[in-house]
């Protein structure tokens, strides 16, 4: 059965934006957020700026469905680790390694950061973005108090602060680690956060896994 003319249309549209949102991952690493421009992202993805304007409204919506992506990629790798086990040690296990997998991904700290200082100096941008942090992240972090529950533990804090905490804390050891790598090495950054995620579940906190 040939496709419907307008699948393909669809089919080529959601091209264009995936092309568009990984060439937009590409400058803003390499530029800055602020210093990045459209005429370059379009370029990169083969394009030009009427066809980025095609299918975003802003720089802030290209980031917005980078970010949508990132979120909704890290969610499925997740949740697909996390059901490979039944046993309630073992999923934890699996978050706790994913975190700290999740630390070493240099060139989504740097742009998450950026993006976050902009955002709290722009106040529409930040409206929009805490919106959709509680809308992918919030319903998430059951997830975590179920495995805090089967095995009878408390977190310290909220599931959702404990999830924010840890991504903060990756965020700026990796800054640290990239500014200077002699007093903030890889492996200590590492350490820190298997610590961190240890003391907020309860876990044992001198374990170097």
């Amino acid at each position: 059965m040939k496709p419907v003319p307008g699948s393909r249309q669809q089919g080529r549209t959601e091209l264009t934006r995936a092309r568009l949102i990984q060439s937009a991952e590409k400058i803003f690493a390499r530029d800055g957020f602020e210093a990045a421009k459209l005429e370059e992202i379009a370029a990169d993805a083969g394009y030009t700026r009427g066809a980025f304007y095609a299918h975003f409204d802003s720089k802030e919506d290209l980031f917005f469905a980078l970010l949508e992506n990132e979120i909704t990629n890290r969610i499925a790798t997740l949740d697909r680790e996390m059901a490979k086990f039944h046993d309630p040690a073992e999923k934890l296990q699996a978050m706790r390694d994913f975190f700290l997998t999740k630390t070493l991904d240099r060139r989504w700290s740097l742009l998450s950061l950026e993006f976050k200082l902009f955002a709290v100096r722009h106040p529409e941008v930040r409206r929009r973005l805490v919106a959709m942090h509680r809308r992918f992240v919030g319903p998430r972090v059951g997830f975590l108090e179920e495995v805090m529950q089967a095995l009878d533990r408390k977190l310290r804090v909220s599931a959702v602060a404990t999830g924010t905490s840890m991504a903060s804390l990756a965020s700026a050891l990796m800054l640290e680690h990239m500014l200077d790598p002699a007093l903030m090495p890889q492996s200590d950054a590492i350490q820190i956060m298997s610590n961190f995620f240890d003391l907020l579940t309860g876990g044992d906190a001198n374990s170097s896994k």
